[in-house]
């Protein structure tokens, strides 16, 4: 029955009570395709490689050509002679920085890495290091095959060690390095947290780092916290976000994406980092960027603080209290419309939260929008808004559903019906039976609005779906609400005449506003 229905689609949004996996499972399909979006903000590994090298493929290719890396290999173990091993190092880290195609593997397999790594530790040849670290640095970049490599070679703790080198294009390099490394995976990442990596590195940030290199700190602390099978280390997590704190507050638009997407990450991975997030404060900061003017950082916040309100009602409390939904009319109207589609999914998690945070919904007057988008929007931003429809049809009172209804949500809730996306019109099905329910003596009114958008046409469709639950969806709505005797064809109204009167007055008088 609509009943049981209603009651097992539950578990899929937040709220007390509901099953955990289940719930998350909405926000992970949201995150992939928006994390494939973001790449380029957020690449979990990074080659470095200079612009003139970029532009000259012709010319690395002709070097590697004429190059014997056996030869190169050698000379570059060659510590008795320092100005030809640091020329055949630079000549690796050359050959690795080339744009297409570079020689990892070649150079792998004729020996470097054991090479690389002793004159990683010449702490009497700060120029070698650098060299190699930069070497090294593009081999890590690479396949995770080629990263672990590295790791086995013994390359981390001298890494970790050039963390505190006098030398800062030195120290630069090597954390570019490490958030290669880092970025290859939890077991990489976690393998390097154990090593110590974080307190050495937050200690670079500092007001006198340059712009650059704070960046790359940034952009390593992202991959600190990316992945979530599992999530990093709760203490490795309290360690970060005081540095988070900090770097949210500055005005670097790279490092405050950064910033931002990693306090995305950290959201993404269940109620308790939910909430240990809440309590470093950083809620304040993050949600005046939902209105910031680089379309970058208002998408991480927006993934932000949607993380966010997927917790408890308590912790998406603290969101709504920080006056977030004040920024969403920009953002439900927004020329983007990947914008558009993630404010929209926002607010579905709104809608599945209590009586009191619908209300602030409302309040806000942000039901118009969610239909505008639900009628207007590309198909991905429909999807969730009828969700956030769905969704307010269970949680919300009788007013809130009937508020909802007289801004025009059923036509273009109707129209989703003819999608060939399954789950969806799971969802409409769904949203219609509990408005109907939630009508009680008064669901002819709502009926008579499905009826009049054709959507009952639709539903009856839907009665030869080939999937079951679809099929008796449909089949239950018919017969609870439209099974009624034939209509006398001559009561029919003609095309153009009003055929529904709220209050059964005239046809030219407006119509009250609707209520159960």
């Amino acid at each position: 029955m609509a009943t049981d229905q209603a009651k097992n689609r539950m578990h899929v949004f937040k709220n007390a009570g509901k099953d955990v996996d289940e719930m998350r499972r909405r926000r992970n399909e949201v995150t992939v395709e928006l994390r494939k979006n973001k790449r380029e903000e957020t690449l979990q590994k990074r080659r470095n490689v200079p612009i003139s090298y970029s532009t000259d493929e012709e010319e690395i290719d002709k070097n590697l050509a004429t190059t014997d890396l056996d030869e190169l290999v050698m000379n570059a173990a060659n510590a008795e002679n320092p100005e030809a091993q640091l020329a055949a190092v630079q000549q690796c880290r050359k050959l690795l920085s080339c744009d297409k195609n570079p020689p990892i593997d070649e150079l792998i397999a004729a020996g470097i890495l054991p090479i690389l790594v002793q004159c990683l530790s010449r702490a009497d040849n700060p120029a070698l290091q650098f060299e190699t670290a930069w070497a090294l640095t593009n081999i890590a970049s690479g396949t995770s095959a080629q990263t672990n490599k590295v790791v086995h070679a013994g390359a981390v703790p001298v890494f970790l060690q050039l963390l505190m080198s006098p030398h800062e294009n030195v120290c630069d390099q090597a954390v570019w390095a490490l958030g290669n490394i880092i970025g290859d995976g939890p077991v990489l990442r976690d393998f390097v947290i154990e090593l110590g990596v974080v307190k050495p590195l937050l200690s670079l940030i500092k007001s006198d780092i340059p712009i650059p290199f704070l960046r790359n700190v940034t952009w390593v602390i992202v991959n600190l916290c990316r992945s979530k099978d599992p999530p990093p280390p709760l203490k490795t997590i309290q360690e970060i976000l005081p540095a988070l704190n900090v770097l949210i507050l500055h005005n670097d638009s790279s490092v405050l994406v950064d910033t931002v997407w990693a306090i995305s990450y950290l959201t993404d991975g269940g109620n308790e980092q939910i909430q240990m997030v809440i309590e470093s404060g950083i809620v304040t900061t993050l949600i005046p960027l939902l209105s910031h003017k680089e379309v970058k950082v208002q998408t991480a916040a927006l993934r932000a603080v949607g993380n966010i309100v997927t917790g408890t009602d308590e912790q998406t409390q603290v969101v709504l209290n920080c006056d977030a939904l004040s920024h969403f009319p920009a953002l439900l109207t927004h020329p983007k419309e990947k914008i558009c589609k993630e404010a929209v999914w926002f607010l579905s998690n709104i809608t599945a939260g209590n009586k009191q945070q619908v209300q602030a919904v409302i309040d806000a007057g942000l039901l118009p929008m969610i239909v505008a988008n639900l009628s207007k929007g590309e198909f991905q931003t429909q999807k969730e808004a009828a969700w956030a429809v769905s969704n307010l049809s269970i949680s919300g009172t009788r007013d809130q559903v009937a508020a909802l209804i007289n801004c025009g949500v059923i036509p273009p809730f109707c129209n989703l019906l003819s999608c060939k996306d399954t789950q969806v019109i799971n969802v409409v099905l769904d949203g219609l039976s509990n408005m109907l329910k939630m009508a009680g003596d008064n669901a002819e009114q709502v009926a008579n609005m499905i009826e009049e958008c054709g959507g009952i046409d639709k539903i009856e469709d839907l009665q030869t779906h080939e999937k079951m639950e679809i099929y008796k969806m449909a089949y239950d709505i018919i017969e609870q609400y439209f099974a009624g005797e034939e209509e006398d064809a001559s009561l029919v109204p003609a095309a153009g005449e009003a055929a529904f009167q709220f209050d059964g007055g005239a046809a030219d008088k407006e119509p009250p506003p609707f209520r159960f």
